[in-house]
């Protein structure tokens, strides 16, 4: 199930699936946001004294966070696409038995909720970090 999920993959780079095209197109600017990102924030905290070139510094490095999460959202549909192309790959193929079949979808339709549930962590801590700079902001004032 999982050899044919990454066969999956490469049926979408031949096709040019444009889903895959996209997250491959992001890839570098999403590194560099990854990167910069706690970095960013940390020096805005540290200059904190200096009002508003710090709470700038801070949103660009949150910013550069939330890029992971356009990253993350546009692996979704690349990741099920995959396992669909699998799927319907195993069973057209019959390259296992009809019991197999069922544990194979188990395993592939869990492989998936783990990017789902992956994007879900980060959006959740994108919004910690917008509402900890925004607490933070509401205080000063």
């Amino acid at each position: 199930g999982v050899a044919c999920h990454e066969a999956g993959h490469a049926v979408q780079y031949a096709q040019d699936y444009a889903p895959i095209k996209l997250r491959a197109a992001i890839i570098p600017v999403t590194n560099i946001g990854s990167k910069l990102a706690i970095p960013l924030i940390l020096l805005g905290i540290l200059f904190s004294g200096l009002g508003q070139f710090s709470d700038t510094i801070i949103y660009i490095g949150i910013a550069c966070f939330g890029l992971s999460v356009v990253f993350q959202f546009a692996t979704l549909p690349v990741e099920f696409n995959a396992s669909h192309r699998a799927l319907r790959a195993i069973e057209e193929s019959a390259l296992l038995l009809p019991e197999e079949q069922g544990a194979a979808k188990r395993v592939l339709t869990a492989a998936a909720l783990t990017y789902v549930a992956a994007l879900s962590v980060t959006i959740m801590q994108f919004l910690r970090l917008l509402l900890i700079v925004a607490g933070g902001n509401r205080r000063r004032d």
